[in-house]
């Protein structure tokens, strides 16, 4: 298993901006990339090539009201950007469980292959 702690997410609503016709990463989602792939490299992460179990704890950095299923979608986007895993398609199993606030927010990530 590989535990991971991430910086907290911006959410689903703020990912993408329309550009005229072209749908773009915004400027808050590259960032998280780039700190995430930061995050991998300094963990020393191997790439995980089976079927995966994700289980992810959100530690918001305030206590205003967030919609759970908003919260990972950059951070499985940015791991996967990251070469965590070819594809998120690889996860069978994803869990998102709502913790204690901290301080500028963070993710911890659970991450482990699953038999077979």
């Amino acid at each position: 298993m590989v535990v991971l702690v991430l910086p907290y997410p911006p959410t689903a609503n703020t990912i993408w901006r329309r550009v005229g016709g072209m749908t773009l990463l915004s400027a808050k989602a590259r960032a998280y990339r780039a700190s995430v792939a930061s995050a991998l490299i300094g963990q020393g992460v191997p790439a995980m090539a089976g079927r995966l179990s994700v289980r992810i704890e959100v530690h918001a950095p305030d206590r205003r009201a967030r919609d759970l299923d908003n919260i990972p979608k950059a951070a499985l986007d940015a791991l996967t950007h990251a070469g965590m895993w070819r594809d998120d398609s690889q996860i069978d199993d994803l869990r998102i469980t709502r913790c204690n606030t901290i301080t500028g927010g963070a993710l911890r990530v659970y991450v482990e292959e699953l038999p077979g």
